[in-house]
């Protein structure tokens, strides 16, 4: 509900009355969109798809081979799944585990601070006016961190993509998982760009503007 109110002084007219887009309902909108984000961060983990290899062989037999941060898929294991980085790979090309386990450890913690930003959103919505007045700064910069981890786990990504051998066999190729990982960290930062032109562009709640009276009195 808008309320305004005209009232003459001093060759100017005092607009009062509260903005539509209140602060509470664009946090609202800003955690929906985190909640969103955190589920493709959570499935870019889970899933085994961050880099893969698919073909059809001359049989009609699909080959397969699905690379995650903490699994591996293939079609040639009798178990289907199994850990990856194995141990054996780690003995082979130390650089290789430090680097996957690194792009590993950045998207865990940036589920973490997910998690935080979450609750950090509920307590400044039901904190009333004065903390959503000025709570947003400590979201955005959470936020920040959020999309510095996961752009950090994608370029770590896809620097091992691009340099290690284990890649250059041809076919081998970014999947789904890479991409949701970029599409969270995109969402985060547009969360955060969004309450930064939020605070600076929409009017306070129930707050005063003033406005040159037109007609010169």
């Amino acid at each position: 509900m808008v309320r305004v109110l005209y009232i003459p002084r001093d060759g100017l007219f005092v607009w009062y009355g509260f903005s539509i887009m209140t602060r509470k309902i664009v946090y609202s909108a800003t955690l929906v969109a985190l909640v969103a984000a955190t589920a493709m961060t959570i499935a870019s983990i889970v899933t085994p798809k961050w880099i893969s290899f698919t073909e059809i062989t001359k049989s009609g037999e699909m080959v397969y081979d699905h690379i995650g941060l903490h699994r591996r898929c293939m079609s040639t294991s009798p178990d289907g799944c199994v850990h990856f980085p194995d141990e054996q790979r780690c003995e082979g090309d130390g650089r290789f585990c430090y680097l996957w386990r690194t792009a590993g450890f950045l998207m865990s913690l940036a589920v973490v601070v997910d998690l935080a930003t979450m609750v950090g959103f509920l307590v400044i919505v039901a904190g009333g006016k004065a903390k959503r007045e000025t709570g947003w700064r400590v979201l955005c910069g959470m936020l920040g961190v959020v999309a510095a981890l996961q752009f950090g786990a994608m370029a770590v990504a896809g620097y091992v993509f691009d340099h290690d051998d284990i890649f250059q066999v041809p076919g081998y190729a970014l999947d789904a998982s890479w991409y949701l990982c970029t599409a969270g960290g995109i969402v985060a930062a547009l969360c955060a760009i969004g309450l930064v032109i939020s605070a600076l562009v929409l009017p306070p709640e129930g707050g005063y503007v003033f406005l040159t009276d037109s007609s010169g009195v």
